[in-house]
């Protein structure tokens, strides 16, 4: 769900293979939604993580005394972000709610306490990492989860910041394309599987240059096995889904960064206006790329799972190495 002013981007999303609506009714603003359910805070660097809010337990106080909340960011089939400041100390966050009914998987905490899988993939990957974006707290109200996460104050996210620029160098696709590996191999560390990586769940800091991944709302536990069950955004979805209806974490996630890395340096997504992919499909792509960028491309989007890399050969590739072949 991308951080954008005002905006609704993005394409609709799966979880366990139904389609969620992306247009949603907002009955309450949040300023409006009173804080009496449980309230968590999550361990790990905030904007100022002296200034944290600390574990509240049952918090009583109305979410408007703590914070400000602005303008609509982002709308998904999942929940709405809306821009917020930390009035205790001018932190600007992000504020996520979601529906509980749209709740599906909850999980334990390692405290014990139930929370949403989201929330639970989140404090295992969110803390003390900077390609991920941090989970400061989090409420449980009657009718809503609100998820209260860092924003850096000048960002965007990816897909605008490509379109702001039509596409992208590959110096600086390969700065970007690098910090998302380094985030999706911190979060399998962690046995977690993001499974929607796509340019608007990856926002910039235009003040630093660092990529954080966002929005875990379609997010797993890593396994071994194969997923029988699709979550995430079709267009990205790997063909083993499409025409076998199994993928496995890896191969898919390969998948989704080699239309990611196309996205960047084409300016647009390799198989676009739901054209259904062949067998035998032939990739087009621009002369002006280096034959290392496109044979990169090429390989993680193999037809076949097992010819993609996997997550560690793309670490030595030539390309993100920058080192030119002759």
């Amino acid at each position: 769900m991308p951080y954008e002013h005002g905006m609704l981007v993005g394409q609709p999303r799966v979880e366990d293979g139904q389609i969620q609506p992306y247009h949603m009714s907002m009955n309450k603003n949040l300023q409006e939604l009173a804080v009496e359910g449980r309230s968590g805070a999550a361990p790990g660097p905030g904007p100022s993580a002296d200034s944290r809010v600390p574990p509240a337990g049952k918090a009583q106080e109305a979410l408007q005394q703590r914070y400000r909340v602005g303008s609509l960011l982002g709308r998904g089939g999942f929940g709405s972000v809306f821009a917020a400041t930390r009035l205790s100390d001018g932190a600007p966050v992000a504020i996520k709610r979601v529906p509980r009914n749209r709740v599906r998987h909850w999980d334990e905490l390692p405290d014990g306490t139930s929370a949403p899988l989201e929330i639970v993939l989140l404090d295992k990957v969110s803390t003390g990492f900077p390609g991920v974006v941090q989970l400061l707290e989090w409420l449980e109200l009657p009718n809503n989860i609100v998820m209260v996460l860092e924003r850096p104050e000048r960002s965007q996210d990816l897909l605008h910041f490509i379109q702001a620029r039509r596409f992208l160098s590959e110096e600086v696709a390969r700065q970007l394309f690098r910090q998302v590996l380094e985030a999706v191999r911190h979060c399998t560390s962690r046995g977690v599987l993001h499974r929607d990586i796509k340019p608007e769940n990856i926002l910039v800091d235009l003040a630093t240059g660092q990529a954080k991944l966002i929005d875990f709302g379609c997010g797993a536990y890593l396994q071994d096995t194969a997923y029988t069950h699709f979550a995430g955004t079709l267009s990205y979805s790997p063909p083993e889904w499409t025409h076998l209806g199994w993928y496995h974490g890896e191969a898919a996630t390969i998948w989704s960064l080699g239309i990611l890395l196309h996205q960047m340096v084409c300016g647009q997504h390799p198989f676009r206006r739901g054209r259904k992919i062949s067998w035998d499909h032939q990739l087009s792509l621009p002369q002006r790329l280096s034959p290392e960028c496109q044979d990169l491309i090429r390989w993680c989007l193999s037809m076949h799972f097992l010819d993609r890399p996997s997550l560690e050969d793309l670490f030595y590739d030539p390309w993100i190495q920058d080192i030119h072949l002759p």
